[in-house]
């Protein structure tokens, strides 16, 4: 079975520069020509399982540890990593599969996160934010990024970031908990922060979430959904992956002394009943690693479709069962998550995982892109009508 890779610290040369901070990497950027987008590899797509009338493509197959995708204005999508490059994949002729791929920057401390405004992209590093502008107009010769902020936590342990622009126009940056299981006494730890676009202003909106890795806002009522993964060493069937909700600031959602809701947790849980903290919108599966998450705002799929939520989940690493390794559903009625089912699995064959979905993203024509990390893939996933 697959193993989740852990990021290991490292030392990057960039000449003419030697960077050997262990927390501050250096990023460098540097004129190149792009890449083809796909190879001739041979990637089982006929072991994907989907509802009937929709099919699973290749969008791009040479992006090495896909993870957060991210549309920009133009039409790239861009992609973080938990290694220490960012890419562009570009369709230059609109017909569902990628052409080219370019690399924005190397040498950089797990890149994972990727957002876009105003014709910047925003990267999330591990205890830093960058800022790319005009890179649309500049794939072949990025310009040296803007340092937007600097002093997030430098703990490789959760330390990986997704990151989006809320509807409030802040930048939303999760810290998850350096642990499986701990209380820090800096209130950053386990919470969900945001800051503005210039950086400023930092401030923790939600506390106890104890590693998010995705987030989206209801295209209708504005508020912030996310997922968040539950503690190890429990059992392979507890605590559960939540999917939360997020309506106003100031909410705690039990880590570390509320697990999924309901369980009280053996070592932290004594004195703070679950009673106090807000319950999971929606309990996922044990220990699937639910990542990325979208509300479905395209018009390719059927009706019943439309503002309901997409999940990658990554898959379990210490199960004794393998779970996870699918894309999973969860429909909504109104404002309450009322069902949560398989989408597309086939990545998982019995104890042994081929690739593992990260994040998922919508698109213009409403076809849904899937990042795969173990393959360094994007998926796209069509309705034939």
């Amino acid at each position: 079975m697959a193993k989740l890779r852990k990021k290991q610290g490292r030392t990057f040369v960039a000449l003419p520069f030697l960077c050997l901070s262990l927390f501050s990497f250096c990023s460098t950027t540097e004129s190149s020509s792009p890449q083809p987008a796909s190879s001739d590899r041979n990637i089982p797509l006929e072991r994907i399982r989907l509802p009937e009338g929709f099919r699973i493509s290749i969008f791009a197959d040479n992006v090495p540890n896909a993870r957060s995708i991210r549309r920009g204005d133009g039409g790239t999508i861009f992609v973080g990593t938990r290694e220490d490059s960012v890419f562009a994949v570009q369709d230059g002729n609109g017909d569902g599969k990628a052409d080219r791929v370019f690399t924005i920057a190397k040498g950089l401390n797990s890149p994972n996160g990727v957002a876009f405004k105003e014709g910047s992209l925003y990267v999330g590093e591990i205890n830093r934010i960058l800022r790319f502008d005009d890179i649309e107009s500049r794939l072949e010769n990025p310009p040296q990024p803007v340092v937007v902020h600097d002093s997030y936590p430098s703990d490789e342990h959760h330390g990986w970031k997704f990151i989006a622009f809320g509807p409030d126009g802040w930048l939303y940056v999760p810290v998850g908990a350096p642990c499986n299981v701990c209380q820090r006494q800096d209130k950053r730890y386990a919470s969900m922060t945001r800051i503005k676009p210039d950086g400023s202003g930092l401030e923790v909106f939600a506390h106890g979430i104890r590693n998010t890795v995705g987030f989206d806002w209801h295209p209708e009522t504005k508020v912030l959904w996310f997922t968040d993964n539950g503690r190890d060493m429990l059992g392979d069937d507890r605590p559960p992956d939540e999917l939360n909700q997020a309506p106003q600031p100031g909410m705690h959602f039990g880590f570390p002394f509320c697990q999924g809701g309901d369980i009280s947790d053996p070592e932290f849980g004594k004195g703070r009943p679950c009673s106090e903290f807000t319950p999971p919108a929606m309990k996922l599966g044990p220990h699937v690693a639910a990542l990325g998450m979208r509300f479905y705002t395209g018009s390719m799929f059927p009706a019943e479709y439309k503002n309901q939520i997409f999940i990658a989940e990554h898959g379990s690493w210490n199960r004794s069962v393998p779970i996870g390794y699918r894309v999973t559903r969860v429909r909504l009625e109104g404002n309450k998550a009322v069902e949560y089912k398989v989408f597309a699995e086939g990545w998982l064959q019995g104890d042994d995982a081929w690739g593992r979905p990260v994040d998922v993203l919508i698109m213009p024509d409403g076809a849904l892109l899937v990042s795969d990390d173990e393959l360094g893939v994007i998926y796209r996933i069509s309705y034939l009508r």
